[in-house]
């Protein structure tokens, strides 16, 4: 069985202390397996935030990591080294692989680099990169969970955000769908749900969902929704037994300081 955590857009420069406290409480709590941070880890990407998160993740004492950078991770101001470094200070915190991986003994996370300096904040996922991920995808044993990792969103639920949709993500989920993959998780819009891919992206046929994070520590909250993260639990089912993945969005709630499990959902997957 496997327990990960999922944060996104943590954004350390505008950190809610209380915030920062209640989460580092709840992984006291549900002792994970491993952590996915799927970027706007920082708000400028200035190396004093990076540091900072660098040590809450450090703190948390989860012992294995993923993360990815996302826009705000890549230096705005400073127009100089966003374009002759644009990864430096992630990279000093963070290690030097930007499509990182991360196996665990009954699940693959693959980590997709969608940012692109020349973009500003939109994200991009090139034909390499999606017959990159295909082609590991295909390689996952069937009672493992398969799951792709970026930072803008493949798939949105509201027209509105349908301008901060990952370009190239129609092709990438057909692609990760048809090559086996289970869930793609996401962030950079602050909105957390659950998608159906089928439901939302045509000729998209074999089962897989969109999990979007909300801000996990940032004041920067969006959309009515509150500072949320996503827990994800998976057991390898047997050969006849069908393959089911729990998702929990846990919510901050304000009044009691805490993170409280407001959305479980039992997804079904595909073989």
């Amino acid at each position: 069985m496997s327990t990960v955590l999922h944060i996104s857009d943590t954004h350390f420069g505008t950190e809610d202390p209380p915030v920062v406290e209640a989460l580092r409480a709840l992984v006291r709590e549900q002792k994970f397996d491993a952590l996915i941070l799927s970027g706007d880890i920082t708000q400028r990407a200035r190396s004093a935030q990076f540091a900072a998160a660098r040590e809450f993740c450090d703190s948390l004492g989860i012992a294995k990591r993923l993360t990815l950078p996302g826009n705000h991770d890549i230096p705005l101001y400073n127009v100089l080294a966003r374009v002759a470094a644009p990864y430096r200070g992630y990279m000093a915190a963070f290690g030097e692989e930007l499509n990182p991986v991360l196996e665990l003994p009954d699940a693959i996370f693959i980590g997709v680099n969608t940012t692109r300096p020349e973009r500003h904040k939109d994200g991009e996922v090139s034909r390499e990169q999606i017959e990159r991920v295909a082609n590991m995808l295909r390689k996952v044993p069937r009672d493992h969970l398969r799951v792709v990792v970026t930072h803008q969103p493949a798939c949105v639920m509201r027209p509105e955000d349908e301008k901060d949709r990952l370009h190239g993500g129609g092709d990438a989920v057909k692609a990760w769908s048809e090559a086996g993959a289970d869930l793609v998780l996401g962030g950079h819009i602050h909105l957390p749900y659950v998608s159906d891919v089928c439901a939302v992206v045509k000729e998209t046929k074999r089962p897989m969902y969109c999990i979007q994070a909300g801000t996990a520590l940032s004041l920067r909250v969006r959309h009515n929704s509150p500072n949320s993260v996503n827990v994800i639990r998976w057991v390898s089912p047997a050969p006849d037994i069908p393959r089911v993945c729990k998702v929990e969005r846990w919510d901050y709630d304000l009044a009691d300081g805490r993170f409280e499990l407001t959305h479980p959902y039992e997804l079904k997957l595909d073989d």
